[in-house]
């Protein structure tokens, strides 16, 4: 065991770590608050403080899924797996809580993203890291609100998108047909792939001016944060129906 972590980067699995609680707290208001029914004196999901905070965790995921694309060894058998954890994701939701249908969320998104990344690796590979990473931001900002049918970054919508573009609903590209289109959890390709690729430059920028941090050991007080951090995937696939079942007994025993 000790032998195993020493061979991992402890500061992503840190920091993947502590984006996981965040979101276990994030999700858990979410479904106490609009699933339970529950009244929350500062949790609402259209406020500013919240949108940062849901923010925050999912740039935080994207950006660590392109750093730790540098870094494995077995991306493609990573991503199929990923992608048939998504479809089962979907289809769980459909029969189980079709109100909170997931038809292209963050672990579809990830999955398009490694896979994409593994073929279009060598030509990646061969863009300066800086200028990628620069690029790849200058991007993400330019079509942050494509899906909602505006060029810019949040609020500052520079230009309208074309209605005529959103009318094959391309939802998984990010030109949804938001009339007969919706997703309790929305990451299309497009912003977010450039997201991704900003953490897949940030890394090879790191390494590029030395400054990547290496394989060591994690201190003892944050071993449990990196032990969660390392085991993404299984955490993501089994938090719902853990916190499901804990407030749905908190919420009987409650009234």
């Amino acid at each position: 065991m000790a032998e195993h972590t020493a061979k991992r980067i402890w500061q992503i699995d840190a920091l993947r770590g502590l984006a996981l609680l965040n979101m276990l707290v994030y999700h858990g208001m979410y479904d106490w608050v609009y699933v339970f029914g529950r009244p929350s004196g500062w949790y609402d999901i259209g406020s500013a403080g919240c949108h940062v905070w849901q923010q925050y965790i999912c740039w935080s995921f994207i950006l660590l899924s392109g750093a730790s694309f540098c870094l494995g060894r077995r991306q493609l058998k990573n991503g199929l797996v990923t992608a048939v954890c998504a479809l089962v994701l979907t289809a769980v939701t459909a029969l189980v809580m079709p109100s909170e249908l997931i038809l292209f969320g963050v672990l579809h998104f990830n999955a398009c993203a490694v896979l994409l990344s593994c073929l279009l690796r060598p030509l990646l590979e061969k863009i300066h890291p800086a200028a990628g990473l620069a690029g790849s931001a200058v991007l993400f900002a330019l079509f942050n609100q494509l899906p909602w049918g505006f060029l810019g970054f949040e609020g500052l919508h520079l230009a309208r998108v074309p209605d005529s573009l959103y009318k094959a609903n391309l939802f998984w590209l990010g030109l949804p047909d938001l009339s007969r289109f919706s997703s309790a959890d929305y990451f299309p390709l497009l912003p977010w792939l450039f997201l991704f690729w900003c953490g897949y430059f940030g890394w090879k920028c790191l390494v590029r001016y030395h400054a990547a941090p290496a394989a060591s050991h994690a201190p003892a007080a944050l071993r449990p944060l990196c032990a969660v951090g390392s085991r993404t995937l299984l955490v993501y696939m089994l938090h719902q129906p853990v916190l499901y079942g804990v407030l749905f007994g908190v919420n009987a025993l409650l009234g």
